[in-house]
């Protein structure tokens, strides 16, 4: 007994704790270095970047586990970037990632958070399909069911996110209101369609939703994938504005009372600005979220960035190669999420 509690003050002295983290941060600093050597070895000095037009990837597979096969990504990366649309007019999609992507930079400059920036985001999504799907100004029609990869991933969640994000805030407002009826409603839409995983919405637009029009009527896939997003990103960003709306002190409402506005005045020109301030990082973390679940769409037959990246992996030339082509969509990924993040993050120290 005398050993144990001998022993126990020993771990509670701060020598002991000081260098119990100093071998933990070698011992994990050692096993960073061997996993970073060992990543470049495979990944860079032993690679294989390219092959031959027309050769097979007998290459790649004679230094398998030895190197990386880029040349999966080299050969293959216009259908993962653009899917299955047409080969010859692969750059739409090019035009439209890089339209969105000006849209994101456009949005970044504070100075330009005007009236014209929300015409911006009419007019580029709008666009951007309009180039996708042709049909006009000699461009020839392509259907939305050969739409993919990256230029769908944006539409998804660019649009889904700014349709949905008036509703939200209505949503929010309607959960607090002192009307019933309206506070019943929004509640239990919330509660609904959060309780629901986003795969239902999208297998009951792509699968259950015909059954229930008129013989003849047909209605985009794309379109009802695209409603089934707005309604869920919806009920989530309605839940952050919530919260932010919450954190408001109450005296902000009284000393709107006081100089006499009333509750939409007071809305719009001081609690609301206000809580959406406050809801910055969880608007940023939803939006990550669902950029991300644009995946889901496999289920209907759609194929965005990671769809497209699978389908490369079941081609009998590059079955076996699903690592290097993870990777490259893990960092298209992870380099879109870490840009938006880095901006919230500049964003919340400049309010």
């Amino acid at each position: 007994m005398t050993m144990t509690r001998l022993a126990m003050s020993i771990r509670r002295t701060p020598m002991f704790r000081d260098r119990t983290n100093a071998i933990a941060t070698i011992v994990l600093g050692a096993a960073l270095v061997y996993a970073g050597y060992r990543f470049v070895t495979w990944g860079v000095l032993n690679a294989i970047w390219s092959l031959p037009q027309d050769a097979s990837s007998q290459a790649c597979r004679a230094i398998r586990g030895e190197g990386a096969c880029w040349a999966v990504i080299t050969e293959r990366v216009r259908f993962i970037v653009s899917g299955a649309y047409p080969f010859a007019e692969q750059w739409r999609p090019a035009v439209t990632c890089l339209l969105f992507v000006m849209l994101y930079a456009a949005s970044a400059v504070r100075a330009w958070w005007r009236w014209p920036l929300l015409g911006l985001w009419v007019v580029i999504p709008a666009s951007a399909i309009t180039l996708l799907r042709g049909g006009i100004f000699g461009l020839s029609e392509v259907p939305s069911e050969f739409w993919g990869g990256l230029p769908l991933t944006f539409i998804l969640s660019t649009i889904g996110f700014a349709v949905a994000f008036p509703l939200a805030v209505a949503l929010a407002l309607g959960r607090r209101s002192q009307l019933p009826a309206i506070k019943g409603l929004c509640i239990a839409y919330i509660e609904l369609v959060r309780s629901v995983p986003l795969v239902t919405f999208l297998f009951m637009a792509s699968v259950m939703f015909p059954l229930f029009v008129p013989q003849g009527l047909t209605i985009d896939k794309l379109l009802r994938a695209q409603v089934a997003f707005v309604m869920v990103i919806a009920a989530y960003i309605a839940e952050v504005v919530r919260g932010g709306l919450q954190a408001i002190p109450k005296g902000q409402y009284e000393s709107a009372a006081s100089i006499g506005l009333t509750y939409w005045p007071t809305t719009i020109l001081i609690t609301l600005p206000q809580a959406l301030r406050i809801s910055i990082p969880s608007l940023v973390n939803t939006f990550i979220g669902f950029f991300k679940d644009t995946s889901l769409i496999v289920v209907i037959g759609l194929f965005d960035l990671l769809g497209a990246a699978k389908a490369v992996i079941v081609d009998a030339k590059w079955v076996g190669f699903g690592v290097e082509v993870y990777l490259f969509a893990s960092f298209i990924y992870f380099a879109f999420s870490y840009a938006v993040s880095q901006y919230s993050q500049h964003l919340e120290h400049q309010r």
